[in-house]
C-alpha cells in the first residue's frame, strides 16, 4: 500500500506540532521518520493512522482521501499501528494476546503460526502473563499481534525503545522480511539512528515539526542523517 502525508499541519488543542510535512511512503517499502524527542514524529503518525485530524492537507492511502475517515475505517483499508510503549494485555497470557486478534480472522490459527515463525522467541512464552514478559518479548508481541491482522500499511512508533540489542536486531531483521515479500509497506518513527537507516529504503527528518532532511536509506547516509540532527 502506497501512504501519502501530503503538507500535513497538525497539533493539539491551538498548538500546531507538525508544520507542512509531506511524507511519501511507496509500496512495498519502509521509511523511517527520524528526529530528536519533542519534533513531532508520534503526532504526525497519529495523523496518518487517524487518531488526529490535519488542520490542513491531506492522507492518502492509494491515493484515496482518508483524511477525514476514522481510525476504524483506515484498518479496514489495511492500516495496523504499533503504538510506542510495547503495549499488550498484561493479565493475558502472550497466547491470549494473539488470540485476541486472531479469533476475529477467518484463517486466525495460521495467521498466529506466521506470526510466530517471525518471532520464534515467542513460542516458549505463550503461556506466560504479557506483563511478564520482557520489553524485547512485549514488542515482538505487539508487533506480531499487528501482522495477524494481515496489514499492507504497518506504522511503528519507536520499535527499538528501551530493548535489548539482539531483539533491535531481530525486528530488523523481521521488518526488512517483510517489505521484501511484497505487499506490505512500513513507516517507523526511530530514534535509534543505525536501525532506522538499516531497515529504511527512505528516510526523513523532522525537526521542530518540520521536515529538514530526506534521502536514501543505508548505512551510507548515515553522516547526513548526524549532521541534520546536529549530533
Amino acid at each position: 500500500m502506497k501512504l501519502d502525508l501530503v503538507d500535513v499541519n497538525v497539533g493539539y488543542g491551538r498548538s500546531t506540532v507538525v508544520h507542512g510535512a509531506t511524507v511519501e511512503v511507496p509500496d512495498d517499502s519502509v521509511v523511517a521518520i527520524m528526529g530528536h524527542n519533542g519534533a513531532g514524529k508520534t503526532t504526525l503518525l497519529r495523523a496518518a493512522a487517524g487518531l488526529l485530524r490535519p488542520r490542513t492537507g491531506q492522507v492518502l492511502m492509494d491515493g484515496e482521501d482518508v483524511t477525514r475517515l476514522r481510525p476504524n475505517e483506515r484498518v479496514k483499508r489495511g492500516l495496523a499501528y504499533v503504538p510506542q510503549g510495547q503495549q499488550s494485555f498484561p493479565q493475558l497470557t502472550a497466547e491470549d494476546n494473539l488470540r485476541l486478534v486472531a479469533d476475529t480472522r477467518k484463517d486466525g490459527k495460521r495467521l498466529v503460526a506466521e506470526a510466530l515463525d517471525l518471532f520464534p522467541a515467542l513460542v516458549p512464552m505463550l503461556g506466560r502473563r504479557a506483563g511478564l514478559l520482557s520489553g524485547g518479548q512485549r514488542q515482538q508481541l505487539a508487533i506480531a499481534r499487528a501482522l495477524i491482522t494481515e496489514p499492507k500499511l504497518l506504522i511503528l512508533d519507536e520499535p527499538t525503545e528501551g530493548i535489548q540489542p539482539s531483539v533491535v536486531a531481530e525486528i530488523e531483521e523481521t521488518i526488512r522480511t517483510l517489505s521484501a515479500t511484497g505487499g506490505l509497506s512500513v513507516l517507523l518513527v526511530e530514534q535509534h539512528i543505525g536501525f532506522a537507516l538499516n531497515a529504511a529504503d527512505h528516510y526523513y527528518v523532522l525537526e521542530a515539526g518540520r521536515i529538514t532532511a530526506t534521502g536514501a536509506g543505508g548505512s551510507g547516509a548515515l553522516d547526513g542523517v548526524r549532521a541534520a540532527m546536529a549530533i
